[in-house]
């Protein structure tokens, strides 16, 4: 049965009326909810790297999605490197709560973003500020590895690109769209957080570093990987699990935790991988 289309899909002027309530919804929810945001820090102190690091990862800049023009990957660069800017250096005190999209803003062209790959109802195409997905994907690691608390986050429901040098388990990074699909952490412990990004000619690095040395840590696996087929259509699923660890214990197991459960249609064909067949 062919899914019928949600009102906003059926005509660009729903879908942008659409795009404007739920704006101004969450600009509305920001000024009552009570959270004590992150703020902007001087230069100065966004420099000042806090003692110890949590956890440090990197992705790479270019990759080969599809048959995209390559022109959208070189513009996600300067997205990027706007984003850097004002997030690099953000510190998470107890209590605070860290806004993707109340941090960087609206992605507009005045402001220097360029066209970039987004997807729009699970298919990619140009859009301004495309690509800074790869940041919150970054981000989302990283925060997985740490005590911060993951309060919200959206992935793609669909996978759009074969796994092209893919190094994190699939469904594990975090999209957003300002600014009502926010990526959001909140610092519920005693300790102060910091969030660095940079750029090198081939990487988007970060780490989050915290001012007091943790006795623990945690590592992030995918278990129950599957592709399956159902009719002519592909799909895939897994589960992301984290465990915390003692590090100065020999390593004792200290908790073990189900993060997700993902399942998302599949825009290729599969390749080189056991596909599962499924039920209609």
């Amino acid at each position: 049965m062919k899914k019928r289309k949600l009102l906003s899909q059926r005509h660009p002027v729903l879908y942008f009326i659409s795009v404007w309530e739920k704006r101004v919804r969450r600009k509305l929810t920001w000024c009552i909810d009570r959270k004590q945001y992150t703020k902007r820090r001087s230069l100065e102190e966004s420099l000042e790297k806090l003692p110890y690091r949590v956890k440090k990862h990197q992705s790479k800049l270019l990759k080969k999605l599809g048959e995209t023009d390559m022109q959208l990957q070189f513009n996600k660069i300067d997205n990027l490197k706007i984003v850097v800017a004002k997030i690099n250096g953000t510190l998470i005190q107890p209590g605070e709560t860290f806004s993707f999209c109340k941090t960087v803003g609206l992605p507009t062209r005045k402001k220097g973003y360029k066209e970039g790959i987004e997807l729009s109802f699970g298919k990619p195409r140009p859009g301004i500020g495309g690509g800074i997905c790869q940041s919150t994907n970054l981000l989302h690691w990283l925060a997985l590895h740490s005590p911060l608390t993951i309060t919200e986050r959206h992935h793609h429901s669909v996978d759009p690109f074969p796994d092209d040098g893919r190094v994190l388990p699939w469904a594990s990074g975090a999209a957003v769209f300002y600014n009502y699909l926010d990526f959001q952490l909140t610092n519920h412990t005693q300790w102060t957080f910091q969030l660095n990004l940079w750029l090198t000619d081939k990487l988007l690095e970060g780490e989050i570093r915290v001012n007091e040395a943790l006795d623990f840590a945690y590592h992030v696996k995918e278990k129950n990987h599957k592709f399956i087929k159902v009719g002519d259509e592909f799909y895939r699923s897994n589960e992301i699990w984290r465990t915390k660890i003692a590090k100065f214990r020999s390593g004792a197991l200290l908790e073990e935790e189900l993060i997700s459960k993902n399942y998302g249609k599949v825009m290729y064909e599969p390749k080189n991988y056991e596909i599962e067949e499924g039920v209609n």
